[in-house]
């Protein structure tokens, strides 16, 4: 594949490898900020930016390693440093829109709460469908970001390590 095909946005490899390794991610903090929130009794907000921060770890080390054939770049401070900035304005995306779409979601309908019952537990499903919709959001920041920013050399970060200096 010629180079023009590789560094184009949507670069069909690209976008399947990172919607798999995001799905992963997603799994993850949805599971940790579920397990939160239940056990430890912490308000929406506050699971939701728990549960992206477990899944920081395990989103790093798979992009690299898988969705942007990254792993042997020899570049890893540099990522991480720009995966960082990437994921700090993802948080804020994330939580933006799955508050946000909570506090509508809950205003039109009252006190109706949907909750799906699983094995001895509830779900509160307005709260997960928020949550995935901030999700879904931040999918499309980070793939953006990461494939223009955080995986390619940008001249960036030396100029950041010069302005530190």
């Amino acid at each position: 594949m010629s180079n023009s095909k590789q560094s184009k946005l949507l670069n069909k490899k690209d976008f399947i490898a990172y919607f798999l390794v995001a799905g992963t991610g997603a799994i993850v903090q949805l599971v940790s900020g579920s397990i939160l929130r239940n056990n430890l009794n912490l308000s929406y907000g506050a699971s939701v930016s728990y549960g992206y921060i477990i899944s920081f770890f395990v989103g790093f080390t798979l992009t690299k390693m898988f969705a942007f054939d990254a792993r042997n770049s020899n570049q890893t401070r540099r990522e991480m440093v720009k995966f960082m900035m990437v994921a700090a304005g993802s948080w804020g995306v994330t939580w933006f829109f799955a508050v946000g779409s909570l506090s509508f979601v809950n205003n039109l309908f009252k006190d109706n709460i949907v909750e799906l019952p699983i094995i001895h537990k509830t779900i509160n499903a307005n709260e997960l469908g928020c949550q995935v919709v901030g999700m879904g959001f931040s999918f499309i920041f980070n793939y953006i970001m990461h494939k223009t920013f955080t995986f390619k050399s940008t001249g960036f970060y030396n100029r950041l390590k010069k302005f530190i200096k």
